[in-house]
């Protein structure tokens, strides 16, 4: 390292052409993609944007793969969530003029589509739209007839109609609490787009068409994928304003620390160099900018500007004494090698663990924060001492204290601070450990009231517009968060065994002497054949010949309904065609909903219900399953006569094995989405269905909760292992365990401290607050190596600890104290930042420096004042 910045002192021109002209080439590196012409743009890797969620998984991760096939199977998309109400009518938004420009939007959202980069069409499936003018009211038209309308074929033409609508759509399961609000004066309109990444430039092309509607009514736009996408767009807007203003604060408390404006320019340097060859890095290798990786500028600065603050300040105290640049960046470098190069090593250490969580974007950032740490390390050590010695001796002549005897009788307002806490650490060693036991202690209960939770729509302000939408809608309707939940047969249903027992029960049901006699001599069928459709066969063959040999006709309708019920049971394992089956789907909903959990689920039993009602006169007592599987199977062919019959394959699979519950939350928080999980098997646990049944989960809101999981499961075990990592690199710089494990208490407390004031705040540990564990171990081992470092020298230099105290808290703490003031408070414009995200991170910034600041100021002193006989071993005479 002092060879490095030697050279850097003896060629400050060359090193500082090699770090703008290697900047050039890493913004060439991005930008060419875009500039050259495509046989050569091919070669390189393109800037690539993803703000989905969804790849924190893997691609072949199993829940994600379970996922993308049954939105397949069941042809389901992402949907943004358009509502529309109206505080100003008496009939809300359900008033003639409001119905007119819905209707007008509705015909223009399904038309926004266009051709993408491969040629195939994007943009919204205008068939799935659900909106008033797209959905059918379904009503009797006579015993054994339903007849399927547009519920708004045209704009009403009077109030009266309007009203109509409203009253219509709350009569059907399907769309109350969907479609109308359960007041029935708002409304919702569901659409449907190809991909989760256009969600932002539909809402904008709708958001366009709503602004020319003057009707009163307020529209609201939000869903999961209109809050991953905006994020997406308004987090580069975020990192081209508050990393400037952060970059700009910092500047200005160099400047009021330094006084030197043209010295102070060179940690910006540092930190922009450093940026750029990470970001640069990152997007030349063909890595996306994930979320996480968008935060990585803002990681990388503070970092960056550490060690040059180090540097600038010993720079500032020692000037004055030799009167030359070269002499005092050679003894600046010399003292500040090993601690410099420690801190860097270990920073990186922390950050490189991430490597190893199961989460990609994750792993991407924790590399490429290594390497920039390592670039701004190297860059500190060769650019800082270059751009000094660029500087004229004339210029530095007003530089750095004025002596050591003015900063005697005149300290400044830090030394003053500084002096009176080294004195106290040492007069109050042990009141200062146990005020560090007390407040351990409370750490410890803060971090076990830690929540584990995330939302991406809790990524803004409350004052978002996306924020706004979601609560309006989520406080009228079921909820805007979708989590499906797939009922399959599960291995168990498929076995001759359980076969049997599902045919048995069924028989005994029907109830007739025809069907008893069957059931009772099901396990002799079952003894005599190979497999199901044997089985079946033997039983038809058996049940034809009895229709045969009837003796009168009420015999024969009995051995022709057994005759038939096993036709249909047979016919392919159409278990969702069972009314039983049906009626296990249909109390699982009751379930969910009187858990509170649960605004409302949608499922294949409520189509059922509904067109069964409608055939029998729309008498509300019909408001049921039927009793056979061919009651069923009529009302699943009335349905498929209305206008969107391939809607019923969103709710079953065309063989009828499979069948899938829409469940809308009115929360899309992991703990919501957990609870409503347990809920379900608890259910599933209690209550057997007819025909065995394995459930399965998919959809955005689950999604979340799986790599949220993973996440913070991931990261206790990389912050585990960085942890030993660290605490042996410390043992091997020290050469002793006592003082390696002394440099790992500043971690250790501020990691309790930060986490469990997290915790008894109530602050949701979602991924931001995750990822910090991995900064905040790189900067509290930073202050306390410095500390120890330049501690032992000193008191190596005095002969004692007692001596050496008041000169450790001179220059070496001023330098912590410096660099604590200058990040910590520089990364608050981050406070104004309307992405949660970016707040968190400036918070816990600032507060993790403070504290690990503080804790290296005040904790490690007072253990070194109390275990100092053992720390400190006396001189040995004669020694020099």
């Amino acid at each position: 390292m002092q060879y490095l910045s030697a050279k850097a002192a003896d060629n400050p021109k060359r090193f500082m052409v090699g770090a703008v002209l290697l900047s050039v080439l890493m913004i060439l590196l991005v930008a060419l993609p875009t500039l050259a012409p495509k046989p050569f743009a091919s070669f390189l890797a393109p800037l690539q944007i993803d703000t989905d969620p969804e790849n924190m998984l893997d691609e072949h991760e199993a829940v994600r793969v379970y996922h993308n096939a049954s939105k397949k199977e069941f042809a389901l998309h992402d949907i943004i969530v358009v509502g529309v109400i109206d505080e100003t009518n008496p009939q809300g938004a359900f008033n003639q003029k409001t119905l007119s420009d819905v209707y007008e939007l509705t015909q223009h959202a399904r038309q926004i589509r266009w051709k993408d980069e491969d040629g195939k069409m994007a943009g919204v499936i205008d068939v799935d739209v659900l909106a008033p003018s797209t959905v059918d009211n379904i009503e009797q038209g006579g015993l054994g007839v339903v007849r399927f309308e547009w519920l708004m074929n045209r704009p009403p033409q009077s109030e009266e109609e309007a009203k109509a609508v409203a009253d219509k759509a709350a009569k059907l399961p399907f769309l109350k609490d969907t479609l109308v609000s359960g007041d029935g004066k708002a409304l919702a309109l569901y659409i449907p787009i190809t991909s989760k990444n256009i969600s932002y430039r539909v809402s904008k092309e709708l958001k366009e068409k709503i602004a020319t509607f003057d009707d009163g009514a307020t529209y609201h736009i939000t869903g999961l994928p209109v809050a991953q996408d905006t994020f997406g767009v308004e987090m580069f807007v975020q990192m081209a304003v508050s990393a400037p203003m952060a970059m700009l604060l910092i500047f200005a408390l160099m400047w009021f620390f330094f006084r030197k404006l043209n010295l102070i320019v060179s940690p910006m340097v540092v930190a922009m160099v450093s940026v750029i060859v990470t970001m640069g890095a990152l997007i030349a290798t063909g890595n996306t900018v994930h979320i996480m990786s968008s935060m990585i500028p803002v990681f990388i600065m503070p970092i960056a500007v550490l060690d040059a603050v180090h540097i600038l300040s010993d720079f500032f105290d020692r000037y004055p004494q030799f009167r030359d640049r070269r002499k005092t960046i050679d003894h600046v470098m010399e003292e500040l090698s090993k601690p410099m190069l420690f801190t860097s090593l270990t920073t990186a250490a922390g950050f490189g663990s991430l490597a190893f969580t199961p989460i990609p974007p994750v792993q991407v950032f924790g590399i490429f924060i290594s390497f920039g740490v390592i670039m701004a390390w190297l860059f500190t050590i060769t650019l800082i001492p270059a751009y000094i010695m660029l500087m004229s001796e004339d210029s530095l002549s007003d530089f750095g204290l004025k002596g050591h005897d003015k900063e005697q009788e005149h300290p400044s307002l830090l030394a003053r601070l500084l002096k009176k806490t080294g004195s106290f650490t040492f007069a109050h060693a042990k009141l200062v450990v146990l005020g560090t036991v007390l407040l351990g202690g409370v750490a410890v209960y803060g971090i076990q009231q830690i929540q584990i939770n995330d939302n991406p729509v809790k990524w803004f302000n409350a004052s978002h517009p996306i924020r706004i939408a979601d609560k309006a809608l989520n406080e009228r309707f079921a909820g805007t968060y979708m989590a499906y939940l797939t009922l399959t047969p599960s291995a168990e249903a498929d076995s001759m065994v359980s076969t049997a027992a599902a045919v048995e029960k069924g028989l005994r049901d029907l109830g007739t002497p025809a069907a008893l006699e069957v059931a009772g001599k099901i396990d002799s069928f079952v003894s005599g054949t190979a497999d199901r459709d044997a089985l079946f066969a033997a039983l038809a063959d058996y049940a034809s010949q009895q229709m045969d040999n009837a003796a009168d006709d009420a015999a024969w309708d009995q051995w022709d309904a057994v005759s038939l019920w096993l036709d249909a049971q047979a016919a392919g394992g159409e278990i969702f065609k069972q009314p039983d089956m049906l009626r296990f789907v249909e109390s699982l909903q009751n379930y969910l909903l009187e858990t509170g959990l649960v605004g409302k689920s949608n499922a294949l039993p409520d189509i059922v219900k509904t067109v069964h009602r409608e055939l029998l006169l729309g008498e509300e007592k019909e408001f049921r399953i039927p009793d056979s599987a061919s009651g069923v199977a009529q009302t699943l062919i009335t349905y498929q006569n209305s206008h969107r019959p391939d809607d019923l394959w969103h709710f079953v699979t065309p063989s009828y094995d499979k069948t899938v519950l829409w469940i809308q939350l009115k929360s899309g928080d992991n703990v919501d989405m957990n609870k409503v999980i347990d809920a379900v098997d608890r259910f599933m646990a209690d209550h057997d269905a007819p025909i065995a049944v394995a459930h399965h989960w998919f959809g955005l809101t689950y999604i979340n909760t799986v790599w949220q999981d993973k996440m913070v499961s991931g990261m206790a075990e990389a912050f585990a292992g960085s942890f030993i990592i660290v605490l042996v690199m410390m043992v091997f710089l020290f050469r002793s365990l006592l003082w390696g494990i002394l440099s790992m208490v500043p971690l250790t407390v501020t990691i309790a401290f930060i986490y469990g004031v997290i915790g008894l705040i109530g602050k949701d540990y979602d991924m931001p607050v995750a990822v910090l564990s991995s900064l905040s171990l790189g900067l509290a081992v930073d202050y306390a190596i410095h500390f120890l470092a330049r501690s032992r020298e000193i008191a190596r230099d005095q002969g004692s600890w007692d001596a050496a105290l008041p000169v450790v808290f001179g220059e070496p703490a001023r330098a912590i104290a410096r660099n604590v003031i200058i990040i910590g408070v520089g990364f608050l414009p981050l406070l104004a930042a309307p992405l949660v995200p970016y707040k968190t991170v400036g918070v816990f910034i600032s507060a993790i420096l403070l504290f690990a600041g503080a804790a290296s100021l005040l904790i490690l002193p007072s253990l070194m004042t109390i275990f100092s006989k053992y720390l400190f071993k006396p001189a040995k005479e004669g020694a020099s």
